[in-house]
């Protein structure tokens, strides 16, 4: 056994002996719904240390990541439902038979070809009735919404070019204009969200993940609004005692420190 199978070997028999009867307390009392916000929060923070280039932490995350996998295939295993042997034959199974181009004799030279095949595979198998119910509703409704577009422009269903595109967003800006002089609050509603998909598509089409974007730019106000903070505090002086003037100065002078 390689070296690697020998550690996930460990991992899977160190989860057994935390989940067996003397065992770690906490961990016995595990359910698949109690850990749902663990493995949430475990992604996100992948997530983080990816952003940040972080990779020493990066390969911390991952294993916290792994961990939950295997959390949940034991407690699958215990309930008679599957173990994670099972879990990968599944992916193995399933990596061979949506690469035909590698482990069979279809050949493809593009990336754009490997995922109309994966899908156009995927519904042949019966595995979704519709091409998007493999979008997960739970995760972000940004990353849902460039899921559904992405999948959907896997079978051509799609502008043919980004000036479509472009147009559709301006379109879309009008409309929410329009919306706002009227007190119909779920219609500003609707084209607002109709807004944000537009420019969801727009990233797609220009190789920028919405979900990613607007986490860094998240990230670059709170460096940037802190920064106010600070230079305020050196001051002697509060946000509430500072001018919108004042605040918006040392926030042009915060991007010299980015």
């Amino acid at each position: 056994m390689t070296k690697s199978g020998d550690e996930f070997e460990r991992l899977i028999g160190i989860m057994a002996r935390l989940r067996a009867p003397g065992g770690c307390p906490w961990d016995r009392e595990q359910t698949h719904e109690s850990l749902r916000p663990y493995l949430v929060e475990e992604a996100y923070e992948v997530l983080d240390a990816v952003d940040r280039q972080a990779y020493a932490e990066l390969q911390k995350e991952l294993g916290d990541l792994l961990l939950q996998i295997v959390f949940h295939a034991r407690i699958a295993e215990e309930e008679g439902l599957f173990a994670i042997e099972d879990v990968l034959r599944s992916l193995n199974d399933k990596l061979i038979s949506r690469h035909p181009h590698i482990f069979g004799g279809k050949k493809l030279d593009k990336a754009g070809e490997v995922v109309r095949q994966w899908e156009h595979i995927k519904l042949n198998e019966g595995e979704k009735k519709s091409l998007l119910d493999g979008v997960p509703r739970a995760q972000p409704a940004l990353n849902r919404a460039f899921r559904v577009q992405e999948k959907a422009a896997g079978v051509g269903f799609e502008w043919p070019h980004i000036e479509g595109v472009w147009e559709k967003v301006e379109e879309e800006v009008g409309e929410l204009r329009a919306a706002t002089e009227h007190e119909d609050s779920r219609k500003r509603e609707e084209e607002f969200g109709d807004l944000l998909f537009s420019l969801v598509n727009l990233g797609r089409y220009l190789k920028i993940n919405p979900e990613d974007a607007l986490r860094r730019t998240v990230g670059k106000f709170i460096q940037r609004f802190q920064y106010i903070e600070t230079a305020l505090s050196r001051r002697g002086r509060s946000l509430a005692e500072s001018s919108l003037e004042e605040m918006d100065e040392l926030w042009e002078e915060s991007k010299a420190y980015q």
